[in-house]
């Protein structure tokens, strides 16, 4: 509810020249009376049922926009109904925004008693996996921008999605073209892009060919992901009418530097590659940020295209426009903030995966429950077997929610201005882990799992949070196969590393803390507990 499916609905419907129809008001036609009426008269249960029976009824009809109520989907034969019979799309917005959307409303009787945000709150937690289980696309709302929403949606669905014949329509939603890819939109304005999720997507020359725009491509990877993965998407980029070249660059953290670099840059000058040239990064957090950092340089800035191929660059380095390298004195200090055309998250690119690899990024799947989403820690904590397993669904909810988690919080604040630096959670005394051992010893997650550790510690001696939900942190962490106690670089040296964060103010440790668990706050903290906090996590 809320969330603008009727107003969203009505526009969609006159773009694609169908009818537009909101079930609602269906029911409302057929009973004679209001929806409140109903619920007063007959109770939540009759009115559920009349709605089921004509969502059933909808549905069998073409070539028309359906606008379901938010309670549609608790019917499981009304969500067979929709996902088999047509185009599910997840109108997703935030609690705070129906709150503001649904205030003066007085058609909507789930929410006339109590306290409205608890409801929805209730209301979001039993319907939102029913959303994801049959929708798909998902598409954030953000700000309440009708004709930019219209615009995402039109561009996301299928190229025949308009046409009149019907097996025409159902051929476009066939498991071959990536029906089951989810797609969510990064809200930026001019600068907005799509995030998809799905099996397949980099053998699908259709696909690639809506989401990459360019006709002359640089595909940037490494020596590890170009073995398995680089002849195929060359040839689905080739079929689908572009110019390819690739540079294979070394592999692993400690490459994340200028020479690096300038191995992109020498490539693309003895190409003589123009302004209209797209860089494509092939590979993981590393190869996508030195890709992102050398097209915004290039040519003071050309297209780039985020093809991530591990689970921690696909939940997080992927999404929100952050690049750079790093520096002897500091993890990731020089870069800029330069926001892809798009994302490409083929979830079968981490059947190859090594376990470690896999474990480094769960790190900032849970990094994302811990810090915002206390219902998703939960689901993380149950789904943990399923995720290291690489079962297909957990892996695909995991990247979607954590991909709109991050989505949101870049949304309101792209440069790291404030909200934004919550996501480096764990990554305070994770980089100074990194540096401190050289780059390449501990994979990036795992400094960041074990700096959620000590975070969570820290957290705790504070009383920001209590003494079972920082166990349960430093289980799940271990759960994920992550490492839960520091390396001893000495007191010194750890207060030195730490000082070197792009978060710190006047020469104070900024840190991201929990206050409680779901709910991260910024601050600096007394040294003394830090102290307490660095003596008990380190092996001595």
């Amino acid at each position: 509810m809320g969330s603008g499916k009727t107003t969203v609905g009505r526009a969609l419907a006159k773009k694609l020249n169908k009818r537009f129809i909101d079930s609602d008001h269906e029911v409302e036609a057929r009973t004679g009376v209001s929806i409140p009426v109903i619920f007063e008269i007959e109770g939540e249960a009759s009115f559920r049922q009349r709605e089921a029976d004509a969502i059933r009824d909808l549905t069998a009809q073409e070539n028309i926009v359906l606008a379901t109520g938010g309670g549609a989907v608790l019917n499981a034969e009304s969500r067979k109904f929709l996902h088999e019979r047509g185009t599910v799309i997840y109108l997703r917005a935030g609690i705070q925004s129906i709150l503001q959307r649904t205030r003066h409303d007085k058609n909507r009787p789930l929410l006339r008693t109590g306290d409205p945000r608890k409801k929805l709150e209730e209301l979001e937690s039993q319907r939102d996996p029913l959303y994801q289980e049959v929708a798909h696309l998902v598409v954030e709302t953000g700000r309440p921008n009708v004709q930019f929403l219209v615009q995402s949606i039109l561009d996301k669905l299928p190229q025949q999605f308009g046409s009149e014949s019907d097996d025409s329509t159902k051929q476009t939603m066939s498991p071959e073209n990536n029906s089951s890819s989810k797609v969510l939109n990064v809200d930026l304005g001019e600068r907005s892009y799509p995030i998809s999720i799905g099996s397949s997507l980099l053998s699908d020359s259709q696909f690639l060919q809506s989401q990459i725009k360019g006709k002359r491509i640089v595909i940037v990877t490494n020596t590890v992901v170009a073995p398995i993965y680089l002849a195929g998407l060359e040839a689905g980029l080739r079929a689908a009418g572009k110019d390819v070249v690739s540079v294979v660059l070394p592999d692993g953290e400690e490459q994340k530097n200028w020479t690096s670099l300038m191995l992109i840059f020498d490539a693309l000058l003895e190409q003589k590659c123009d302004r209209k040239t797209t860089l494509l990064a092939l590979g993981g957090g590393v190869i996508g940020d030195m890709t992102g950092f050398a097209a915004s340089a290039y040519m003071r800035g050309v297209p780039f295209v985020q093809v991530p191929t591990t689970l921690l660059s696909q939940v997080d380095s992927s999404v929100g426009g952050k690049t750079g390298i790093n520096h002897p004195l500091g993890k990731n200090m020089i870069g800029a903030f330069y926001q892809p055309q798009a994302v490409i998250a083929d979830i079968g690119t981490l059947q190859s995966l090594p376990d470690k690899e896999l474990s480094a990024g769960l790190a900032e799947v849970i990094k994302h429950g811990a810090i915002i989403d206390a219902a998703f820690f939960d689901w993380i904590e149950a789904n943990m077997a399923a995720l290291r397993a690489k079962d297909a669904a957990a892996l695909t909810h995991a990247i979607l929610r954590s991909c709109e988690i991050k989505a949101d919080i870049v949304r309101q604040d792209e440069r790291e201005g404030g909200l934004r630096a919550i996501l480096n959670f764990g990554h305070t005394f994770g980089h100074a882990i990194e540096s401190g051992l050289g780059y390449g010893k501990w994979l990036h997650g795992e400094a960041v799992g074990c700096g959620m550790v000590m975070a969570a510690d820290l957290s705790c001696r504070l009383g920001y949070m209590d003494y079972v939900s920082k166990t349960r942190i430093k289980q799940l962490v271990e759960a994920a196969g992550l490492p839960t106690v520091a390396p001893d670089l000495g007191e010194e040296r750890w207060l030195e590393l730490m000082e070197v964060d792009k978060k710190n103010e006047g020469g104070k440790i900024k840190f991201i803390l929990l206050k409680p668990l779901g709910q991260a706050v910024i601050t600096s903290v007394p040294q003394d507990i830090l102290l307490q906090t660095l003596r008990s996590c380190i092996s001595h």
